[in-house]
C-alpha cells in the first residue's frame, strides 16, 4: 500500500529531475553543491538524478543517431548537456567535400558559395567553422564557373522523380552545334563527370535509333543536363524489369567522357611512369603481362572517349589489335 509520505517522495524527486533537465536543456550548467541546498538532499541523490537523466538522454530507440549526453565540464565545475549526431559529419570531412565540390565546378557561383556556406553551418560546429572557411577561402574567392552559366538543380530534380516513378519525359536539347533537338526518352540515370551532369536514357523511337550507332546497343544516350532547354514530365509510364534495369554502377565503369558508342575491348601497351594511374581511369582495365616497364593492358569501355583519352597519352600508349 502507498503511503502518503511514499507518494510525496516519488513527487519530489520527480520534479527534482524536471527541474535539473530543464535546466541541462537549456544550456545551462548544473553544479551539483547548488542543486543540494535548493532542494534540500544530499550529494549521493542527485548524482543519481544526473545519472538517471543521462540514462535517458543515451539511448536512440528510434535510431536517429542523435544522442545527447551530459558531461562534467572541468572549467565550469558543473553539468552541462552535450550533444552528439553519429551520422554528423566530421570537419574533416566537410573540408574534403567543400574541396571535391569547388574543383568540380559544377555550379554557377552563387550556387556554390550557397551550397558551401550551408555544409558548413548546418554540420560544422560553431568554433570549427572558421578554420573549414579560412581552408578553402582563397579557392571560393577565385572561383571560375563554367561557361554554360546554367541554374539546373530544379530540373535535375525533376529527372530524378521521372527516373524514380518511371515516366517518360520529353526534352529539347541545345547539341554542340547549337540546334535544338527534341526526344522522347525513358530517363534512366543522373550522373556526373569532369564538370557536368548528364542525363542517361534511352530514345522511344524507334525509327530514330537506326541512326544511332548504339541502335543494337543495350546502354542508353547521354545528354548534358544543362543543355536541357525545356523539359515535360509526361503522365507516360515504362516499366523495366528488375533482370534488365540500367545500373549506373557498371556503366560509369566502362564510359570515359560521356561519349556516346558502342561497348567495345581495348587492348594496349603503357610505358608510362604510373600503372596505378591508368587503373584508376580505366576501371575494368586488367594488366595482362608486365615485361621490361612495359604493361600490356586490356580494358571494356563504352563510347569513342576512350580514342580521346589514347590521343592525350601521347608515345606513353601504343594501341593493340584485339
Amino acid at each position: 500500500m502507498v503511503t502518503k509520505r511514499t507518494e510525496e517522495i516519488k513527487n519530489d524527486k520527480i520534479q527534482r529531475i524536471l527541474g535539473i533537465y530543464t535546466k541541462l536543456i537549456e544550456g545551462k550548467t548544473v553544479k551539483k553543491e547548488e542543486e543540494v541546498q535548493h532542494y534540500k538532499v544530499n550529494p549521493r541523490t542527485i548524482q543519481r538524478d544526473i545519472q538517471d537523466i543521462t540514462a535517458f538522454l543515451e539511448r536512440d530507440d528510434l535510431n536517429t543517431g542523435i544522442i545527447n549526453s551530459i558531461i562534467y565540464d572541468t572549467k565550469a565545475r558543473g553539468y552541462r548537456l552535450q550533444y552528439n549526431n553519429v551520422y554528423k559529419l566530421s570537419p574533416q570531412q566537410i573540408l574534403a567535400i567543400c574541396k571535391i565540390l569547388l574543383d568540380s565546378r559544377a555550379f554557377v557561383k552563387e550556387e556554390m558559395t550557397e551550397i558551401i556556406d550551408k555544409l558548413i553551418h548546418s554540420s560544422v560546429i560553431k568554433d570549427d567553422q572558421p578554420q573549414v572557411e579560412k581552408l578553402i577561402q582563397n579557392e571560393e574567392e577565385h572561383y571560375v564557373e563554367l561557361q554554360h552559366k546554367t541554374r539546373f538543380l530544379n530540373k535535375m530534380w525533376d529527372i530524378g522523380q521521372a527516373i524514380q516513378n518511371q515516366n517518360y519525359i520529353e526534352i529539347e536539347y541545345k547539341r554542340g552545334d547549337n540546334e535544338i533537338k527534341k526526344r522522347k526518352l525513358k530517363p534512366a540515370a543522373i550522373m556526373f563527370s569532369e564538370f557536368y551532369f548528364y542525363l542517361t536514357a534511352f530514345i522511344d523511337d524507334k525509327n530514330l535509333c537506326q541512326n544511332f550507332d548504339v541502335a543494337n546497343d543495350p546502354f542508353p544516350t547521354i545528354y548534358r543536363i544543362d543543355r536541357i532547354q525545356n523539359l515535360k514530365i509526361l503522365d507516360e509510364h515504362f516499366r523495366v524489369l528488375y533482370s534488365s534495369r540500367f545500373e549506373e554502377g557498371e556503366f560509369r565503369k566502362r564510359v570515359q567522357f560521356m561519349y556516346g558508342g558502342k561497348l567495345q575491348t581495348v587492348r594496349f601497351k603503357y610505358r608510362g611512369p604510373s600503372i596505378e594511374a591508368i587503373l584508376d581511369r580505366l576501371p575494368t582495365a586488367k594488366v595482362e603481362k608486365h615485361e621490361d616497364g612495359v604493361y600490356t593492358v586490356k580494358a571494356e569501355v563504352f563510347g569513342k572517349g576512350i580514342e580521346r583519352w589514347i590521343r592525350g597519352q601521347g608515345d606513353a600508349v601504343e594501341v593493340l589489335d584485339n
